[in-house]
């Protein structure tokens, strides 16, 4: 059976491409390697109607709705190799190969975080990367900022709006004067001692052996797509401030004509709701490219 479209990642914006799409009676497959970029967080923020929710708890309400349309084919695994060309794409999973006119990448990003002991284990619970996701519940109380290069100036200043801000340059690069002056004016207090470690909840330990206490810990780690799939297909992918994105334009089209991505792996910045927002566009896009496909 050859499918009107494969999307590779079962996670929000895999999802609600996939909605698109069965809503208008298309053959779809979902295969999803179950691993949410979000999976160590115990709430979701910031999504209209469904503020607080457990991001699981989003995701298994949504796969419910999407097996409820008959076109609907749903696979737990993880993608070895994607080939073909406009019309005629395979999938393999498994052991076995699946056909479809178009793809859709949603194969979300994987973080490389600072290695600082103590930080991966806290990671979604009491450190971040986005405040609107998880400022607002540390209640006003002291906010630390690890830099991971130049651009984490951006993410201190914007900080202050949830509480007293610190930022740690932790040797990353050389603050210059400029940035200095404007982290000054925002209020953030910078700290340029090196750090050991992260423990308790959220306790920074610097190499002088100071401990500085908050309520929560934001940084940006550098992202690139979660699986090579893109570079299999020979998608374009592009440089941005996060680190790698797949290229694609106002359609959601990579550069490989039929391929489609979307969700964190093909925009920034990252959310529950942007990504929700840029799979539901990716999937009507898909659905017009089949109705009227490219001459």
């Amino acid at each position: 059976m050859k499918h009107d479209a494969i999307i590779i990642g079962g996670s929000y914006s895999g999802m609600a491409a996939a909605l698109q799409l069965l809503r208008a009676r298309r053959s779809v497959l979902i295969i999803d390697g179950g691993k949410r970029r979000n999976r160590s967080a115990s709430h979701s923020h910031g999504f209209l109607g469904q503020d607080g929710v457990d991001p699981a708890e989003l995701a298994r309400v949504a796969r419910t709705q999407l097996e409820a349309y008959p076109t609907l084919t749903w696979l737990d695994g993880e993608v070895e190799q994607a080939t073909g060309a406009m019309e005629d794409f395979q999938v393999a999973c498994g052991g076995t190969t699946y056909s479809a006119r178009r793809l859709l990448l949603a194969i979300g990003v994987s973080d490389r975080l600072p290695e600082i002991p103590g930080l991966a284990e806290r990671w979604g619970r009491s450190i971040f990367h986005c405040p609107y996701c998880h400022g607002y519940e540390l209640d006003q109380g002291r906010i630390g900022v690890i830099a991971t290069g130049p651009m984490s100036i951006h993410q201190a200043q914007l900080l202050p709006e949830w509480g007293e801000t610190t930022f740690f340059v932790n040797g990353t690069f050389e603050l210059d004067q400029a940035a200095a002056e404007e982290l000054a004016r925002r209020g953030v207090r910078v700290e340029t001692t090196r750090i050991e470690r992260i423990d308790g909840d959220a306790d920074i330990v610097l190499t002088d052996g100071r401990r500085m206490s908050f309520a929560g810990l934001f940084t940006a780690p550098r992202n690139e797509p979660s699986t090579p799939v893109a570079a299999q297909l020979g998608c374009e992918l592009v440089e941005t401030p996060m680190g790698l994105q797949i290229s694609t334009g106002e359609t959601k089209e990579t550069t490989v004509p039929g391929v489609f991505a979307c969700g964190d792996a093909a925009k920034m910045p990252h959310s529950v709701s942007l990504a929700v927002g840029d799979g539901a566009w990716a999937g009507a896009q898909i659905h017009r490219s089949l109705v009227w496909p490219a001459s």
